[in-house]
């Protein structure tokens, strides 16, 4: 199968496309494409991939699945475009970068490519979903995909800050040896949990005293 991805990552992933797995996703993704509203638009399914690519990635900020609110899904996680009202966990990651590095983050509004152009993987675990309808492409395949792509960059990199928020994110911390790259892990930044301890959890200033002491010019968040 032919997949338009960006080239370094088409060339990691090259064996995931020919699995049997990916064939039934792709079979799945177009139907429920062409049955309704599904986000993000087609062309931004892989823009996580395409505005990052393999040899650059420096940080991974892992999320769950798209925003399924209209206009909001970019295919970034966390991101929204410029001029959408900022989502409640995007705000209070914003928040957090204030309170750890003590000053406000660079992004102005919801748009999170100044991150990505650093080197900052904004990877949901799902790439799809219906309108309206939170986690309804869950358990077709992209979870398969998206492991795969973790599991590279674990494997094929070194010196890589994985950051894991939530009990989901959590899960994929079997897929990163921690002798070769950075987990940190804290409550989703959600407002149902970063009370629980992702609000101090300072995790963007530990990324770039990582990053530094391994070489990597760090992230202005």
């Amino acid at each position: 199968m032919k997949v338009k991805i960006e080239p370094s990552w088409a060339t990691v992933l090259k064996d995931e496309f020919q699995k049997p797995y990916f064939a039934n996703l792709t079979e799945k993704v177009r139907k429920a494409y062409s049955d309704g509203t599904v986000f993000p638009q087609g062309s931004k399914i892989f823009r996580a991939f395409d505005s990052c690519p393999f040899d650059k990635v420096k940080v991974v900020i892992l999320g769950q699945d798209p925003y399924h609110g209209y206009g909001q899904a970019e295919g970034l996680a966390f991101s929204v475009p410029s001029g959408i009202d900022t989502p409640p966990s995007l705000r209070n990651i914003l928040q957090e970068i204030e309170h750890d590095l003590g000053s406000p983050s660079i992004i102005h509004g919801g748009s999170l490519l100044p991150w990505v152009k650093q080197g900052v993987l904004l990877l949901n675990s799902v790439l799809t979903v219906a309108e309206g309808k939170p986690a309804s492409h869950r358990g077709i395949g992209w979870e398969t995909f998206t492991d795969a792509a973790l599991r590279a960059l674990a494997l094929q990199k070194e010196h890589v800050v994985f950051m894991l928020w939530g009990a989901y994110a959590q899960q994929k911390r079997i897929l990163i040896p921690t002798t070769s790259h950075l987990i940190l892990t804290a409550p989703h930044p959600s407002p149902l949990s970063a009370h629980r301890g992702f609000f101090g959890c300072r995790h963007f200033s530990q990324a770039n005293l990582y990053l530094r002491q391994h070489g990597y010019s760090p992230i202005n968040w």
